[in-house]
């Protein structure tokens, strides 16, 4: 009776379903930074199996190494979230509604949607500089 873990044929039969095999590839420092120059930010991966396979290379479906599509949008976020001071306000509202100090005054309900809707204006923005539809991502 075999070991399930020693049956070789039904392992490799497994491996077969899953996918692609790993395969490695040693290099030295200056063998890798010559690809690495040459790939221009494409996937190590990506590029060796370009330039082995040319058009008959299989395309995979990952980010790449630079996921940013945007990077004034991304940009935009950031400088705003440096501006806005989001945790340090949102602390002290937080702070005033547990120890129940906050008048809920037109004015109030009126700065806190400017707040929520800026909020939004900085994911959309995110998923832009992703490369990804607002449109289509899942609200909030």
């Amino acid at each position: 009776m075999k070991h399930p873990k020693n049956d070789f044929n039904n392992l490799a039969t497994q491996e077969a379903k899953k996918g692609h095999a790993p395969f490695s590839l040693r290099l030295s420092f200056d063998e890798r930074g010559i690809l690495e120059h040459d790939a221009a930010g494409m996937a190590l991966g990506a590029y060796i199996r370009e330039r082995l396979f040319g058009e008959d290379v299989t395309p995979r479906t990952t980010r790449g190494k630079f996921p940013v599509k945007d990077h004034a949008a991304l940009g935009r976020v950031l400088g705003a979230l440096g501006q806005a001071r989001l945790a340090n306000n949102l602390n002290q509202l937080a702070r005033a509604v547990n120890s129940g100090s906050l008048p809920v005054t037109p004015e109030t309900e009126e700065e806190l949607r400017r707040a929520c809707a800026a909020v939004l204006a900085m994911r959309e923005d995110i998923l832009c500089a992703l490369g990804r539809d607002p449109d289509r991502a899942p609200k909030p």
